[in-house]
């Protein structure tokens, strides 16, 4: 038996061989040409850090320490390339797979990525290297202020190296994604759950469901379809980018819960309620505005600015925090009234935003015996400017009190006007309180409406 046991320690000095081989094999001195080649395909200076070969478990190669472009907008930590070995001898080698693992690409890199992968035309000769998948693992894009990732994906590609398959999972699950190349245009569905975008921190998706058709210059978002904050969004959307950026689109929002949709935006909760909405939405920004390296802040500052969001508006069981409608009309003061709240069963309305400025019209507030219509602005700093009639039972008796809305988004003030003072002022004493006061204030709307005209806001903004 010693023959045998021979045979083995030949076997098992054989396979340390094997696997130790790979470790004084080194490839680098095909570095340059490697560089040199890659970086005509690309036309993009590409640099590599080291290359080895190695048998077990089949024969493949390890590149380590990719970078690609000027300013590194691609980094690849390690790929492994594992060739069809029956191949080799045949006049298109074909590589099975190629895995990277940990890949960083910049804002700039992915905009490159479509002219990276383009198929050579059908005059083309048939390639001498053939890659059948790549897989990447530990994935993320830099914008900037911005990330996202980690995520894995998986490209099929055809006989002519072009991608015929694409799809990207985030490691943690929430998001999944495919895109199919269809000519010169990639189909794209997305589905997430449980999700954050990156840009932004506060927005979760409950569900949502992307479907459209991208091209390098636009996009197309045939459905957008989510659920979140207690409600569901539906919708389309377009933008375009090849001169300056391009946005329009048209939602319908069903019962979302308007309290966290403010903290959403980095914006003070001064209403709450379950909001219906059919918002109809358009930007533009011109080349010079488009986002580079600058601040997201910034960008988010001129994208505002560009944001023109025409809605009406229902909110139904809620709250407005900060003034006490009922109350200002009720209790003239010529001081104004700040604080409080005013529940309501409806608070509906249009709402224009445009150039920063919200213009609200055509608002309707019914909460009991109170009633409320009327139209208030909101300056780019937040300011107010305003008039609503605030009807009222005073004493049994009905009252429309005009009262003007001035102050600050966080500092309110409703401010009886100066003929319902007076009116409820001389009614009060001719009648008496209660009484006189409601009818007096009727007398003073009437007078004010007649010759007030000019105190009132502009419809529009100045």
């Amino acid at each position: 038996m010693k023959w045998l046991k021979r045979i083995l320690i030949a076997l098992a000095l054989l396979l340390g061989l094997a696997l130790a081989l790979p470790f004084f094999i080194s490839l680098d001195d095909y570095i340059p040409q490697l560089e040199k080649a890659v970086s005509a395909r690309l036309n993009e200076p590409v640099s590599i850090a080291r290359i080895r070969f190695a048998a077990l478990p089949v024969p493949h190669v390890t590149i380590e320490g990719i970078t690609v472009g000027k300013s590194a907008d691609v980094k690849l930590g390690l790929v492994t390339v594992t060739p069809d070995i029956y191949s080799l001898w045949q006049p298109v080698r074909v590589i099975k797979r190629i895995e990277i693992d940990t890949l960083t690409l910049t804002r700039e890199a992915i905009n490159k990525i479509p002219v990276w992968l383009n198929p050579d035309d059908d005059k083309s000769p048939q390639p001498l290297v053939r890659v059948e998948r790549i897989q990447l693992t530990n994935a993320r894009v830099n914008f900037g202020q911005a990330n996202f990732g980690p995520f894995d994906a998986r490209a099929n590609l055809d006989s002519k190296n072009a991608a015929e398959d694409i799809t990207i999972t985030t490691q943690d699950g929430k998001l999944r994604a495919r895109i199919k190349p269809d000519q010169s245009k990639y189909l794209i569905e997305a589905s997430a759950k449980g999700w954050t975008p990156p840009i932004s921190s506060t927005l979760l998706f409950d569900e949502l469901t992307l479907k459209g058709v991208a091209t390098p210059d636009d996009i197309t978002l045939n459905q957008v379809s989510a659920k979140l904050y207690g409600g569901t969004l539906n919708g389309t959307a377009h933008a375009s980018w090849r001169q300056g950026l391009q946005l329009n689109g048209n939602l319908d929002i069903r019962h979302l819960e308007v309290q966290q949709v403010a903290a959403m935006l980095s914006l003070k909760s001064h209403v709450s309620g379950k909001l219906d909405a059919r918002p109809v939405f358009s930007a533009s920004l011109a080349s010079s505005d488009k986002q580079g390296d600058e601040h997201p802040a910034k960008f988010a500052d001129k994208f505002m600015a560009a944001l023109r969001l025409d809605m009406p508006f229902s909110i139904e069981n809620g709250v407005l925090r900060g003034v006490d409608i009922e109350q200002a009309a009720t209790r003239l003061s010529k001081h104004g009234t700040t604080g409080g709240e005013t529940r309501f069963e409806t608070l509906s309305g249009h709402l224009v935003l445009q150039q920063r400025s919200y213009h609200f019209t055509q608002l309707r507030i019914s909460s009991g015996s109170l009633a409320v219509d009327g139209a208030v602005n909101i300056s780019p700093k937040k300011e107010l400017a305003g008039r609503i009639n605030a009807r009222v039972n005073v004493m049994g008796a009905s009252a429309s009190v005009p009262l003007n809305v001035t102050g600050t988004v966080d500092d309110p003030t409703l401010l009886p006007t100066g003929a319902a003072m007076t009116g409820a002022a001389v009614g009060t004493v001719l009648l008496g309180p209660g009484l006189g006061t409601a009818v007096g204030v009727k007398v003073g709307d009437w007078v004010d409406n007649l010759f007030g005209a000019q105190n009132k806001p502009k419809k529009k903004p100045k």
